[in-house]
């Protein structure tokens, strides 16, 4: 009598009874925003981020491609998450003041000050430049709309670029929180968006 062979159990998918789609994509860019805060951009483990998320790390590629791929979707989804937030608030300087808020907050913490320099380092790659460019179009529309809103109130002068002075405001808080290490106070906000605010101002 022929005794049965015994088959080797097939694995379970660490992704198996998991939705497919939209909840694993938000999982996997939720682990790697959580990812970037903790390691930045030269340490962020595709491995780490996968176990995290309880997925295969084949579904990371699948949906990705690459690793910068990921790191790029991340990005975008805190972009667009900020940028939502975006809307008339009644005059230029609350429009100002309201950007420069919202942009040292995400300075302030650990996660935006990752995905700050992600976007200056070279180890980037072509996919998060492409995005950086990207996201500089869709800050000129919301910059544009900003300059309408101030003209239409009388708060602009004529012959000053939307992206000059959107530009003036991130430029300074960046250069503040990532090159001097000082902190983005509710007085140094102040100040800058007065002295941008005075710029602009019809003289």
């Amino acid at each position: 009598m022929v005794k049965p062979v015994s088959l080797p159990k097939k694995q379970a998918r660490r992704d198996a009874g998991r939705s497919r789609g939209e909840p694993v994509e938000a999982a996997l860019l939720a682990r790697t925003l959580e990812e970037l805060a903790e390691h930045g951009i030269d340490g962020a483990s595709v491995n780490r981020i996968a176990q995290a998320a309880e997925v295969n790390k084949t579904s990371v590629y699948r949906r990705f491609g690459t690793r910068e791929g990921l790191i790029a979707a991340a990005l975008e989804r805190v972009a667009t998450d900020v940028g939502a937030k975006l809307s008339d608030r009644g005059s230029l300087r609350k429009d100002l003041e309201f950007i420069a808020q919202q942009v040292a907050t995400l300075l302030r913490a650990p996660l935006g000050q990752s995905l700050a320099r992600a976007a200056f380092a070279e180890s980037s790659g072509n996919e998060v430049a492409a995005l950086a460019a990207r996201e500089m179009g869709n800050s000129r529309a919301a910059a544009l709309a900003m300059v309408e809103r101030a003209r239409s109130r009388g708060e602009w002068r004529s012959g000053i670029a939307p992206e000059v002075v959107l530009a003036s405001l991130v430029g300074a808080l960046l250069h503040r929180a990532l090159l001097e290490r000082a902190a983005l106070t509710p007085a140094f906000i102040r100040q800058l968006v007065d002295l941008v605010a005075a710029g602009v101002a019809p003289r």
